[in-house]
């Protein structure tokens, strides 16, 4: 038993839960780990969120003003803000991702999660949580230079290539930002979505892993939810998505909106290459490199828009369609 499982257990026992059967619910590509004690059949979540990689306090203030703003996210029971534990309502193996994956038709999931963010985005944008403002996102988008381009070419880029890489997608940044600031989730897609049928409204939709959140573009969690990472998305249901939210939001032009969005998703795709490299070789998770091909695709098809020509030539320089590949895994 690690350290950290003592004071996890202490933390169950302080809580009165210390008789009750413990169950790894679920890890992510967090420090974070989830698990699910059982006594007679009730049930509760424990967060172990460990200190300094993780903090309990941005989710415990994001899942405020989510509560606020009216969305349905796990009651908080007692918290251990120090060691980084919560325990949290349970709410159930409903996750619309593994609904989809079982051969649900996603698009009323998908359709009612555009319901909510139409709903959370008529509230202003939060204060107090971590900005997903310029410095962030270009962090984030480094991602694909300092971990997948060195995986796949057995070298690091040289320092000029990463340099007019970097001021290309600061460049293109102003065509991101359109609209005003919103909560943005930041992982709004159907993984982080829970099916709970027996409550009404849009409250049928529980939203986790939210501590991440903070103000930013509208069209962000929309791209993030139509072009989902870790499977497939037919790309006629994403653009019905975003007719779907733009039709509740007649204040934004169609072509603004739709040209931050295609920044937006270039972006993530690009961090989410290179995060999911970096899980790999740095942290020991060689399953994230299965979606690579995915996201590549989904990144193909955008580069045809003109607003990244700038970017296309870019890889088409340093990272050729030849060298878009899955990363050799670790040995």
């Amino acid at each position: 038993m690690t350290d950290r499982d003592v004071l996890r257990a202490r933390f169950v026992a302080d809580q009165g839960w210390g008789d009750a059967v413990s169950r790894h619910l679920a890890g992510d590509a967090s420090f974070r780990r989830y698990f699910r004690l059982d006594r007679q059949g009730a049930t509760t979540v424990v967060m172990d969120a460990p200190p300094p990689n993780e903090s309990v306090e941005r989710f415990l203030a994001a899942g405020a003003w989510l509560a606020a703003a009216g969305a349905t996210t796990p009651e908080v029971h007692a918290a251990d803000v120090a060691n980084g534990f919560l325990l949290l309502e349970d709410l159930g193996d409903g996750q619309v991702g593994a609904r989809i994956d079982r051969g649900a038709d996603p698009a009323p999931y998908l359709e009612r999660a555009v319901d909510l963010l139409l709903h959370l985005h008529r509230h202003p944008a939060p204060d107090g949580l971590t900005p997903f403002d310029d410095d962030l996102r270009i962090e984030r988008v480094l991602l694909l230079a300092d971990w997948y381009a060195p995986a796949v070419l057995g070298a690091p880029l040289p320092d000029e290539a990463r340099a007019r890489y970097e001021a290309l997608w600061r460049a293109l940044l102003a065509d991101s930002r359109y609209g005003r600031p919103v909560f943005v989730h930041r992982d709004f897609f159907a993984d982080n979505l829970v099916w709970l049928p027996e409550r009404e409204g849009l409250a049928q939709l529980g939203v986790i892993d939210f501590q991440d959140g903070g103000a930013g573009p509208p069209a962000y969690d929309l791209m993030a939810l139509g072009q989902d990472a870790r499977r497939d998305t037919d790309p006629a249901l994403g653009d019905a998505l975003v007719a779907r939210y733009l039709a509740g939001r007649p204040d934004l032009d169609p072509a603004r909106f739709r040209t931050s969005l295609t920044v937006l998703a270039a972006q993530r795709h690009c961090r989410v290459i290179g995060l999911f490299t970096r899980l790999a070789v740095r942290d020991g998770k060689p399953w994230y490199l299965d979606h690579i091909p995915r996201l590549w695709r989904y990144l193909d098809g955008l580069l045809q828009e003109p607003v990244l020509a700038p970017i296309a030539r870019w890889l088409d320089t340093y990272l050729p369609p030849g060298r878009r590949i899955i990363p050799p895994r670790p040995r």
